[in-house]
């Protein structure tokens, strides 16, 4: 390769442009291959420009063909084209306020990135992209947060910028602002909904920042802080009053079976849904535990995941109880669960039965394993984690605050010296 320092070396600001021939690298015909590097800032990048030329007529001080021939006229004329749009594309960033860098100059010279990116088309894109993986690598629900976000992206963009669609170097943070302030006012969304919903869109910028199609972060300066939740669970006398209470409708029964089995292990909907025999172990003491994956977990591809719970007197009985039960035989399955949607509209009726005013669903069944039935009971902090299948202690904590048993003992403390 030649390396001269004085070749056609062309400035437009910080940006040189080199023409330049691969001496070791002669092409069948005996012609060196042409190559254009573009430099920017002390970082470059070339190309092939799909021409050749004999290496007598090349002149690496102009970085051009010095023959008078007609192929070397059209040489000639083509790296001069070449020259002129690398200068108009680098203008073309710079309008945009896009990150100017020698990739993205010269994907647009040689016609590789000549597409639009837009906000919206792109959310659109990556949500086919995602559906194609669908229970694989996303969940239903998170495609269907994603499409959310899409909506309200397409009711808000034409109001803020008066046109259908945006590029990237559009977007800013006063737009994020706005949007934001859309999504609590107009929308009406919770505070934990909004940040959910700027974090899937954060995704999408991010992206458009690694692959170069805008150069500022529209988040920057924008906080995702997220309001506490208490975690709804009962109480050990509504716990017991759902035990107590028998329905005489098999689909209430049914529920309420399910219900109390996932309380007693603290395994969520999804994982109750697709326990099977195998799941199920037998230790040396001839106690049985369930081992299994968290299918939440499983679909993004951790493997910290494992649940692993001691079966209590409840629900061994209710395994019991169905083991034999047509669809637990048909779909090879522990348990015969009804989906997750009719599941807490039957529980909103066994709540009424049972004359609990909270707002039963069956993620409140694994609330109140981490409350009621573990830390209250003084089962430490770590091992209730573990059974729940946490990553770490810090997600399991915020039960604990909610349970903090050591308030309670205090004060009793405080009850006893001063003879309440």
């Amino acid at each position: 390769m030649f390396n001269f320092k004085k070749k056609m070396i062309m400035k437009q600001g910080t940006m040189n442009i080199l023409f330049f021939v691969l001496k070791t690298k002669l092409l069948k015909n005996g012609e060196a291959p042409i190559l254009m590097r573009i430099t920017i800032n002390g970082q470059y990048e070339e190309i092939r420009i799909q021409r050749s030329v004999p290496l007598k007529n090349w002149n690496p001080a102009k970085g051009c063909s010095k023959g008078k021939d007609r192929a070397s006229i059209e040489l000639n004329n083509y790296i001069s084209a070449l020259t002129t749009r690398a200068y108009e594309k680098h203008k073309e960033l710079t309008f945009e306020s896009a990150l100017i860098t020698p990739k993205a100059i010269l994907k647009r010279v040689f016609g590789k990135d000549e597409t639009v990116r837009t906000l919206l088309g792109t959310v659109k894109e990556e949500i086919s992209s995602m559906e194609k993986v669908v229970d694989i690598d996303y969940s239903p629900v998170t495609i269907n947060r994603y499409k959310n976000v899409l909506r309200k992206l397409e009711t808000f963009v034409p109001r803020f910028y008066e046109k259908d669609d945006i590029t990237f170097h559009e977007l800013s943070p006063d737009f994020i602002k706005a949007f934001d302030v859309f999504l609590k006012t107009e929308a009406g969304l919770c505070r934990n909904t909004i940040v959910r919903y700027m974090k899937c869109l954060k995704k999408i910028t991010n992206m458009a920042i690694a692959k170069e199609w805008m150069r500022k972060d529209p988040f920057y300066g924008y906080k995702m802080e997220q309001d506490e939740t208490d975690p709804v669970f009962l109480t050990n006398n509504e716990l017991q009053a759902i035990m107590n209470r028998e329905f005489d409708i098999p689909r209430l029964e049914l529920v309420k079976d399910i219900f109390l089995f996932a309380c007693f292990t603290g395994l969520a909907f999804a994982d109750v849904s697709t326990l099977r025999p195998e799941h199920l172990e037998q230790d040396n003491n001839g106690d049985w535990w369930i081992r299994k994956g968290r299918v939440k977990l499983e679909r993004r591809r951790k493997s910290s995941s494992i649940t692993n719970v001691p079966l209590l007197p409840v629900p061994l009985a209710i395994l019991k109880k169905y083991e034999s039960h047509p669809i637990c035989l048909k779909q090879g399955t522990c348990l015969p669960v009804v989906c997750n949607q009719k599941a807490n509209s039957y529980l909103k009726e066994i709540a009424d039965f049972c004359g609990i005013k909270k707002n039963l669903t069956t993620h409140a069944a694994r609330h109140t394993f981490a409350t009621t039935v573990t830390l209250a009971n003084n089962v430490p902090l770590q091992e209730v984690s573990a059974m729940l299948g946490h990553a770490s202690t810090r997600m399991t904590q915020h039960y604990a605050r909610v349970m903090d048993r050591n308030l309670k003992d205090n004060m009793n403390i405080v009850r006893s010296k001063m003879g309440l």
